[in-house]
């Protein structure tokens, strides 16, 4: 069954047009994620979903049932923000219980919807306390508890972990995902940090300039993103990408001459090689698809990184072109060497001198 659908929704400020176009289809119970960077319309496109911002075109529904009209309060859904907006002078159990009084829910049933969301958020102890009293982390779990209470068809959460601190933020991560078994409920998530996306989501939508650049699951948009954003955004450190010319088109793809590199080339395996020989394209390549071999190209390492059980190798071609090169279980410092760095063709992606992907 259908969670959330939008269908050709719009969003126009004077004659800036924020969201364009969006139609999208979230399942029931699925943890759908809007991504992208600041700006780009992701808070909008979740506040027109709340009912925070109306539509100037499209339709929004809800489990089958058109909302676009509908005031917020009656769209069952719950909304979690990046500021915690607690009252500071109620408790967190009259935090959490202030919908359902407003609401005129009997007293027995606010106590028992309450200290059962309390008892999932493992704040049983922190009821009869006030906000100022508890760490972030705790205040965030008591905004979310007070969306638990009210039992919303979809929880929309809006950088809901911007104001943690990065230990903590990897703690909520995990909770969150636990929260999201546990309840089976739709949840939407924005994020700007891809990270967040890719740890989160059931299904990821990346937005740029208020278009939708493609929608799937976290591996998929990874693996076989359709364009060079999706591909640069998603992953960490981010995808590779070399100016270069085709130079020959083979059966099973193409030779491509990287710029700047003495006539250094790399092969990709592209379905369509209707590509002309002399055409300028961009590949792209993960750093962890890097491998230092003597018949590669060649690069010299200006910095490493080395985090641990993992390395970056920061480097640069003769022709200027940036790299990173990962390498796992090695301790090596590469300072300033040159290397040669090769990459299989099935992990070289190709894109168009517009940033659409060739396959």
């Amino acid at each position: 069954m259908t969670g959330v659908t939008l269908t050709s929704v719009d969003k126009v400020f004077g004659s800036a047009k924020i969201i364009d176009n969006v139609s999208m289809d979230i399942a029931k119970g699925e943890f759908a994620v809007f991504v992208g960077p600041s700006g780009c319309g992701k808070s909008t496109l979740l506040r027109m979903i709340a009912g925070l911002e109306e539509t100037s075109a499209g339709t929004v529904e809800i489990e089958s049932r058109d909302v676009t009209q509908v005031e917020p309060a009656q769209r069952e859904v719950a909304m979690v923000f990046q500021s915690y907006a607690l009252y500071p002078h109620l408790s967190v159990f009259d935090n959490m219980a202030f919908s359902l009084r407003l609401a005129k829910t009997p007293k027995q049933q606010i106590t028992a919807q309450v200290n059962e969301a309390a008892r999932i958020l493992k704040i049983e102890e922190q009821l009869d306390k006030k906000p100022s009293k508890l760490s972030g982390g705790q205040r965030q779990r008591v905004a979310i508890g007070r969306a638990i209470v009210r039992q919303p068809k979809v929880f929309l959460f809006d950088e809901p972990l911007s104001n943690l601190d990065a230990e903590l933020r990897v703690q909520m991560r995990l909770e969150l995902s636990q929260l999201h078994r546990q309840l089976g409920s739709t949840m939407i998530y924005v994020t700007h940090d891809q990270v967040e996306a890719m740890t989160l989501a059931d299904k990821i939508f990346v937005l740029r300039g208020g278009v939708v650049q493609q929608s799937g699951t976290p591996l998929a948009l990874y693996d076989d993103p359709d364009n060079q954003f999706v591909a640069g955004f998603i992953g960490s450190p981010a995808m590779n990408f070399l100016t270069a010319t085709i130079s020959a088109v083979t059966r099973e793809g193409v030779v491509a001459s990287i710029e700047g590199s003495g006539g250094q080339t790399l092969e990709a395996t592209l379905r369509d090689t209707s590509l002309d020989i002399g055409q300028n394209v961009v590949l792209g390549i993960r750093p962890e698809h890097l491998h230092i071999r003597e018949e590669g190209f060649s690069a010299t390492v200006e910095m490493t990184e080395n985090l641990g059980g993992v390395a970056y190798l920061h480097s640069r071609l003769a022709g200027g072109q940036k790299i990173v090169i990962e390498r796992r279980g090695e301790r090596q410092a590469y300072q300033c060497e040159s290397i040669s760095v090769w990459a299989d063709a099935k992990h070289v992606l190709v894109f168009d001198q517009g940033g659409q992907r060739l396959r």
